[in-house]
């Protein structure tokens, strides 16, 4: 009488050692399930932005994002961007970027856009704006920090007034040159409770282009986020980006381009703000 397994038999038989096929199989769901994941994240997102890639036009300016996912499903980070018009004429204007990846860094994404949006109807300036959504963090949202910025541009005076917490400052293109606003006081959200959020405010040109932007555009593991601002700088003069008559949409491909292409490694958020019309020059 034969004692010995036959599934062991019938794997010999074959050449294929059975923890290989047990290996095999496991490793194929195992990239089944990231890629489901990957789906359900990627349309939960689709479901709560805006539609990247389209020019909005809004008063006194048109706006064009880009958006680019990380390439892995575990990278997918809370990175958001937000422009919509108030009441009384002025727009809304932000980028921000919620910690850690994934499903519950998306819900927690949702939950700080959609109430900074709704804060910003009130017509507050935006340090006050941060400090309402730093209390809901610290409040609401357990182990959780993000930084964002944002600010309210009125067409009419072309004036952009503006806070952060803890978050790149904008870039603004003009003439043919770029530099990066200088940042007001602020700290990351969910950081304190205790300190305040600066306000700083900049009057804009017609033909002038400001760039929101999360840190995935501009930090890699082979540089420093001062080196990838210095770059994007430097892309956005060379592309001509902002330029009279330039695509804003094709500019905003080609700054990606120049720079490297979008991060691997997490989420890429840019948000560009060409200011148009006429108004009171620059002083």
């Amino acid at each position: 009488m034969d004692d010995r397994d036959p599934g062991a038999a019938s794997g010999a038989a074959t050449g294929t050692p059975l923890g290989r096929n047990t290996g095999g199989r496991r490793w194929a769901e195992r990239r089944e399930r990231a890629a489901e994941e990957r789906r359900v994240t990627l349309a939960l997102r689709e479901a709560i932005l805006p539609e990247p890639g389209a020019t909005i036009d809004l008063p006194g300016a048109r706006i064009a994002v880009r958006y680019v996912p990380a390439g892995r499903a575990s990278s997918l980070g809370g990175d958001w961007y937000d422009a919509a018009p108030l009441p009384g004429g002025r727009v809304f204007l932000a980028v921000g970027d919620v910690s850690g990846h994934g499903l519950p860094a998306i819900a927690e994404m949702a939950q700080l856009r959609h109430a900074l949006l709704g804060l910003s109807m009130t017509g507050a300036c935006p340090g006050r704006l941060l400090a309402w959504l730093n209390t809901l963090v610290l409040t609401r949202l357990d182990d959780t920090t993000a930084t964002a910025v944002c600010g309210l541009f009125d067409p009419e005076t072309r004036l952009f007034t503006w806070a952060q917490a803890g978050h790149p400052a904008p870039i603004l293109v003009r003439r043919g040159g770029a530099r990066q606003l200088g940042a007001p006081r602020g700290v990351v959200l969910g950081a304190t409770p205790s300190l305040p959020y600066g306000v700083a405010d900049v009057r804009l040109d017609p033909g002038d282009l400001l760039l929101m932007f999360t840190d995935g555009l501009v930090e890699r593991r082979s540089r420093d986020i001062g080196a990838g601002v210095s770059l994007v700088m430097e892309a956005a003069v060379a592309t001509g980006l902002g330029a009279a008559g330039a695509d804003l949409d094709a500019g905003l491909d080609g700054l990606l381009e120049a720079i490297g292409g979008p991060n691997p490694e997490d989420d890429t958020c840019l948000l560009a703000v060409a200011v148009t019309g006429e108004g009171p020059p620059h002083p």
